[in-house]
């Protein structure tokens, strides 16, 4: 057979001749029933690279056997799928820049990719990166990938990305390969079905045999029976089955397949960080990993922020079932990480972000990759899932807050350095669609702030595979006319670092205390202040007098105004005018001050109040709860933990608490405690301070010394 003359080859003269030659860029698939099919294929095409003198270059990544033939010399690439995608595909493109152009690549099998990685979407995205990849650097590339295996959204990216795509089948020891898509080539025999004989490729003409061989293999978009499922979805079907009520007794019956399929579940969806991971292990039911899966969007994991809420009402219902009554009830959503890499890719983010990382976090650089997340779309399947979300929340307000793979993990907090956004969610479907597109956006684009990228450059994490989930929480609250808040909320540890009293145990922690939404607590506010609770003493305060109280409380709140469909800061006394039903008995006192002030001017009516919490703290059960809860998050942490959190009150003036996050508290163990130099002179001392301090003593140069006298 004549020959082909291409700059590249496959090895086969007569397969180089179906193909009208192999061309620079060549992204060639191979669909199989068994791997046994692929290597025929490999072995021609890999001494053809080694003859003509071509860099050859082998990942060797699945559990099938290898590839290439013995005698062959090729440089060979071990790469484990579990490390992450991130670290993967950047493995991938760190050899391909390495070996430049022309070079000659094969793949083990893509189909084990998919399941390492649980999903089709991710082996989409996988494809639609390395392809070009590939194409640009004018390489020839073999893949292989198990026919009849994959959801179509899989198929369809890698049929719409490669050049080659062909189908191979076997019939009484004969292969057959059928081509389905040659980039800008055409012949009149080209697609046709043909016969594999010694170096030739002949056209297949009679009917009878084709119609054997087509008619042997299932055809999925035609046969019902054939729908296929990914590794995701089969082995949350499976989970599923086991623990529904028409299981009866099946999960009892069968303990091996619920602990694989729990720790499957655990890899897949929720964490694989080896500290959480064994604690999702003890505390987290097979039955409560299902639920949580049906009220996903997307693939991936579910990020640091949902796991530690998920896995701290756990730990609490587990230790005393009481907590279950005692917890609020919560219903969030969850929007998988996998979700975030196929909007990076779909809107042509992903390389930018990876130069970003690459050249060393360039402030202009980040902000010009942020706008472009700012302007994103998603993909069509993923925005019916959020409506069909925001419709189940009607319009009530949500939040949609980060929930990265990296974030509120041992070691790393990120607190504060990722995004999470109100949405009042009023308005019409498609203006609340919008407004909640607005904020995941907005919620993306902060993976990519300088400060982000900073904070994990500072810790050598800006290599690491971080991916951001979301968590979607109704907000925690009630309406009172067109205002929409909670009567309490806070951030907690379980350790006490602030200790301003030698009546102060640190070891029983503290609060930070709000009336409002907790961004007053959990953000800083230079304009007011917030109730410091020590759990030890929680009516001591650091400031003393009654007027030093009325100053140092709180006098705003945040909330959301429904009517304007806003997040919003409006003073105390405001919100009091037109929320009638405030609890004000349990978290306000009148104005001491105040009233002193009036009796002396014999002015009549009442002071205001101010916010001081002192009946909740003194009157119910709050503070011993709430210090039962965080010893007891810390004792199955084996490590100080800091949570948030909202209480509204009953009917029945009791209280519920919403858990909203919970997350290792990053302090010192061991702190140097420095002494005080013994003989001093009195006018040696500058200045001088009683009792305790806050932080670390330490003993160190002081260069200058500032005294700013306050104006009067």
């Amino acid at each position: 057979m004549a020959r082909v003359f291409s700059q590249m080859s496959t090895g086969i003269p007569g397969l180089d001749s179906v193909f009208l030659g192999v061309r620079p860029g060549d992204n060639i698939v191979f669909q199989v029933d068994s791997i046994s099919d692929y290597i025929p294929f490999v072995h021609p095409f890999c001494r053809e690279a080694i003859l003509e003198k071509r860099d050859l270059i082998y990942f060797r990544f699945a559990n099938h056997p290898p590839l290439l033939p013995e005698d062959i010399q090729a440089h060979v690439y071990n790469l484990d799928p579990n490390e992450g995608f991130e670290n993967f595909i950047s493995a991938i493109f760190d050899v391909i820049e390495k070996y430049g152009e022309g070079a000659c690549y094969v793949f083990d099998c893509l189909s084990d990719l998919a399941a390492d990685w649980y999903s089709d979407r991710m082996l989409a995205n996988f494809f639609m990166l390395t392809c070009p990849y590939l194409y640009d650097f004018e390489t020839a590339t073999y893949f292989a990938l198990v026919r009849n295996h994959h959801m179509a959204v899989a198929i369809n990216a890698i049929h719409d990305t490669a050049q080659v795509i062909v189908d191979v089948y076997r019939k009484n020891q004969e292969l057959f390969l059928h081509p389905l898509k040659v980039y800008k080539r055409h012949s009149a025999t080209m697609y046709m079905l043909h016969r594999w004989i010694g170096e030739s490729f002949i056209p297949v003409t009679q009917s009878s045999v084709i119609a054997g061989i087509m008619t042997s293999v299932p055809q999925p978009w035609l046969d019902f029976t054939l729908q296929q499922y990914d590794t995701w979805t089969k082995t949350f079907s499976r989970a599923s089955q086991i623990t529904s009520r028409n299981a009866g007794s099946t999960e009892a019956k069968h303990p091996a397949e619920v602990s694989s399929l729990k720790s499957q579940l655990l890899r897949m969806a929720f964490t694989r960080d080896p500290r959480i991971l064994k604690l999702a292990e003890k505390y987290f039911s097979l039955s409560r990993l299902v639920e949580v899966g049906k009220r996903m969007i997307g693939t991936g994991l579910v990020g640091g922020k949902s796991i530690g809420m998920l896995l701290a009402r756990e730990i609490l219902v587990h230790n005393d079932p009481a907590w279950d009554k005692m917890l609020e009830p919560h219903d969030s959503f969850y929007i998988g990480s996998d979700v975030f890499y196929s909007y990076l890719i779909q809107n042509g983010c992903w390389w930018l972000r990876r130069r970003l990382i690459k050249a060393g976090i360039l402030r202009n650089s980040a902000e010009e990759v942020r706008n472009k997340l700012m302007n994103g779309t998603f993909p069509e399947e993923i925005l019916s899932q959020f409506e069909e979300m925001l419709g189940y929340f009607g319009q009530s307000p949500i939040i949609v807050r980060s929930s990265s793979l990296l974030e509120d993990a041992y070691g790393n907090a990120f607190s504060g350095k990722y995004e999470s956004v109100f949405c009042a969610n009023q308005g019409t479907p498609g203006e609340r669609l919008e407004a909640f597109l607005e904020a995941v956006r907005t919620v993306y684009s902060s993976t990519l702030t300088f400060e982000a990228l900073s904070y994990r450059n500072h810790r050598g994490l800006l290599e690491s595979d971080e991916q951001m989930a979301l968590l979607v929480q109704r907000v925690s609250g009630t309406r009172h006319d067109n205002l929409y808040f909670p009567e309490l909320a806070g951030v907690a540890f379980s350790f006490n670092p602030y200790v301003w009293s030698r009546d102060i145990d640190p070891a029983s922690g503290v609060m930070r205390l709000v009336f409002g939404l907790g961004t007053r607590a959990v953000d800083r506010c230079d304009d007011d202040y917030t109730r410091v609770v020590s759990l030890s003493s929680p009516l001591k305060r650091p400031v003393g007098e009654l007027v030093e109280i009325s100053r140092f409380s709180q006098h705003k709140v945040d909330l959301l105004d429904l009517e304007k469909n806003l997040h919003v800061t409006r003073d105390f006394t405001e919100v009091c005018k037109h929320s009638q039903d405030i609890r004000l008995d349990l978290v306000a006192t009148r104005d001491g001050e105040a009233t002193r002030r009036m009796e002396e001017q014999n002015i009549r009516g009442e002071a205001p109040f101010i916010l001081t919490f002192d009946k909740i703290l003194s009157n119910t059960r709050f503070v011993e709860d709430m210090k039962r809860l965080l010893q007891t998050l810390q004792k199955a942490y084996e490590y100080p933990v800091d949570i948030e959190f909202t209480a509204n009150f009953n009917e029945d003036q009791g209280y519920s608490i919403n858990l909203l996050q919970c997350r290792p508290f990053q302090v010192k163990d061991e702190q140097a405690v420095v002494k005080t130099p013994e003989n001093l002179k009195p006018d040696s001392v500058i200045m001088r301070s009683a009792g305790p301090i806050i932080g670390t003593s330490a003993a160190v140069q002081v260069d200058r010394l500032v005294y700013v006298v306050p104006e009067t």
